[in-house]
């Protein structure tokens, strides 16, 4: 079998490149077209082109800031672009601190790691888009790179257990990407143009329009580039847009999100290779695509006390992937998803206390048919189906300094896979509950110095490609489960805040790959007892009227905690990091930003038993950018890793199967405003 999860998880990052959109695309641009010819002049609102300044992350409800959950980092439009940041992944490891791991397909689509879950982040991390799960229920990461970067309202941050709202997988916490909703305005939008090293080329258009009682926008993009690494070269084609319909009893709205790629697959280099040349490859004709539709509708109305919300979404995903060295394999891979997210909130205030109840279901249907050949024969025909169906609750109150909440979760998860090739090991029918809890305070002791503590259950469950190769074959893996513990204080305001936290995650049944199961083979399996532990210090500083400073550090411990591993570090997960960056914003058109990362050693991936004689070696990065606006013009040049730093983040063996990560590259962007 090639179902193997290394493979797998490089294989669901390729897609299709031929854009193919459908007719609701159409309807939406020509509404747009429509609506453009008819412009009125408005003055738009604030912050950042919002309507109002709400934070969604706590209750899956638009909320004021004061009730934004204690500890959450939001980063605004201001701040992406002041940094010049040009993707919404990057914005969220240089000024959000998320430590990211380099893929291997070439886009900026980084693993992003929160707590410290090493090669699998992204399975410990749920990824939404105005509520709207992004996170794939496959062994991919989620497509960031898909979302405009100039569509960006805020992207909020919350770190720790939160599986009750969120479900599956929101274990290391949760990030929510909030895109702009503007009042009535007249066309509004930007073109951006991009070159860079390597045949770097990019283009941008985002367009937005306000009505009274609607609004529209559209974004395309295309890029291309080859990239650091030889048989990495990759094109991107993503295609957005969205109307919404509003008035004081609620919106409602429809989204279209359509994105093609098309990558060269470098593969891993021995460590002699990659002192040798890392920009050098051992599968000069790998290559593989994916694509992927996504459409949601959405609404929310308002009753009084009383508010009504739901999102209902379907994505379609074709991954395909071709190797030619040293063996052959051709792998199809189609799926859809549905999901449907119904939820009501109560709020009472009464006597200076403020009461918030939320109730919702979760309902998410799943299926994907795998065509797999290998050296000429068929390898798999599996067809695998997930159905899961969720309740939940979360009640909050806040007295005077005071707030408190508590919820709970049930699911129950109802996994299929069958596949009629003789020998396959990925055969089984289960069903699966999982329960998840939180109990959260926090105390004001004074309007700038707040203390908070989050205590619960979250959960993880093994999802198809986890599925296709375990150490039992024909059975599925049981769910992952965590006993949550955050303690935490926030310090200052909007100019200077500081943010300490200490975290744990008890884990039982971990969910991961397992070098030594299968007699040295290698299988996905439930892991012996785990733990993640650590501190985070978030802060932000503004050094003068022109200055502002930002920087996060982390330390955490990754720990067998009983079995043969006992006491035995985990592996691809760092001890410490720290990122920091300099913003000169002096108000006269010009802007500058310097950041750099450090990042420690970590142990190799595989390495279980810590008897491997080395270690990923520490690194530290550096990247600058100086823009000038004139008008409507920004000329902006930029660099990255500007000591043209030798290294490598990600190895899944011992010295071995090493993918290095990107040398120096220069840009320089041009966007026009208007």
């Amino acid at each position: 079998m090639i179902s193997s999860p290394l493979l797998r998880t490089t294989v669901t990052a390729f897609a299709r490149p031929l854009l193919k959109p459908r007719a609701i695309t159409l309807a939406l641009i020509s509404a747009f077209a429509c609506s453009a010819a008819s412009s009125q002049t408005a003055t738009s609102t604030d912050n950042g082109g919002d309507l109002a300044p709400v934070i969604v992350i706590g209750s899956r409800f638009p909320n004021s800031p004061d009730l934004a959950p204690v500890g959450a980092i939001v980063i605004t439009a201001a701040d992406i672009h002041n940094a010049g940041i040009d993707n919404v992944n990057e914005a969220i490891r240089k000024l959000g601190g998320v430590y990211g791991r380099q893929n291997s397909y070439g886009t900026q689509d980084f693993d992003l790691d929160m707590n410290g879950f090493g090669a699998d982040s992204f399975n410990n991390l749920v990824i939404l888009v105005d509520g709207v799960r992004l996170s794939e229920s496959e062994q991919a990461v989620a497509t960031l790179s898909s979302i405009p970067v100039d569509s960006v309202a805020r992207i909020e941050i919350m770190h720790g257990g939160s599986s009750v709202l969120y479900g599956d997988g929101a274990t290391g916490g949760v990030i929510e990407i909030i895109t702009k909703q503007t009042g009535p305005t007249p066309l509004t939008g930007s073109i951006t143009a991009e070159l860079g090293q390597f045949n770097d080329h990019v283009g941008r258009a985002y367009l937005s329009k306000g009505g009274d009682g609607f609004n529209l926008s559209l974004n395309v993009s295309d890029q291309k580039s080859d990239n650091y690494r030889q048989n990495n070269a990759v094109t991107q084609k993503n295609l957005g847009a969205a109307v919404t319909w509003y008035s004081d009893a609620g919106r409602v709205g429809l989204r279209v999100d359509i994105a093609r790629q098309d990558s060269g697959l470098p593969g891993a280099l021995s460590l002699a290779q990659f002192q040798q040349d890392p920009r050098q490859t051992n599968d000069p004709y790998d290559n593989g695509s994916i694509a992927t539709d996504r459409y949601t509708a959405f609404g929310e109305y308002n009753l009084g006390a009383w508010q009504l919300a739901a999102e209902l979404s379907t994505r379609e995903r074709t991954a395909d992937s071709n190797g030619y060295t040293p063996y052959t394999y051709v792998i199809n891979l189609s799926g859809r998803q549905t999901e449907f997210t119904p939820r009501v909130r109560n709020i009472i205030d009464v006597g200076g206390m403020h009461n918030e109840l939320v109730i919702g279901l979760d309902i998410m249907n799943w299926d994907r048919q795998a065509d797999e050949s290998y050296m000429g024969s068929i390898d798999s025909l599996d067809y695998a189906t997930q159905k899961s169906r969720a309740i939940y609750f979360r009640d909050e109150m806040k007295i005077d300094r005071m707030r408190f909440a508590i919820g709970a979760r049930h699911e129950v998860f109802d996994k299929t896979s069958s596949d009629p090739i003789p020998g396959s090991t990925d055969n089984y029918d289960v069903v699966q509950g999982v329960n998840a809890w939180e109990v959260q305070g926090s105390y004001a002791f004074a309007p700038v110095f707040n203390v908070f503590a989050n205590v619960g259950q979250s959960y993880r469950v093994a999802n198809v490609d986890d599925n296709a190769y375990t150490t039992v074959p024909n059975t599925a893996l049981l769910p992952q489960l965590s006993h949550d513990l955050e303690i935490g204080a926030t310090l200052g305001d909007a100019n200077h805040q500081l943010i300490g936290r200490f975290f744990r995650h008890d884990i039982t049944n971990e969910i991961y790959y397992n070098p030594l199961a299968n007699d040295g083979y290698g299988a996905n399996a439930n892991l012996d007892p785990t733990k993640r532990q650590g501190v985070a210090l978030d802060a932000k500083y503004r050094l003068s009227r022109d200055f502002r400073l930002t920087a996060q550090a982390q330390h955490v411990e990754a720990l067998f905690t009983a079995g043969v591993n006992d006491g035995n570090e985990l592996v691809l997960v760092p001890k410490n990091t720290v990122t920091a960056h300099v913003n000169w914003v002096p108000g006269n058109g010009q802007n500058a930003y310097i950041g750099g990362q450090w990042v420690d050693t970590q142990r190799y991936g595989g390495d279980f038993s810590n008897t491997c004689s080395g270690l990923i070696p520490s690194h530290a990065t550096m990247d600058a950018r100086y823009s000038q606006t004139i008008g409507a013009w920004e000329w902006a040049v930029a660099g990255s890793n500007l000591t043209n730093k030798h290294y490598f983040s990600t190895a899944y063996g011992c010295m071995s199967a090493i993918y290095p990560d990107d040398g120096r590259q220069m840009k320089m962007t041009v966007r026009y405003s208007f």
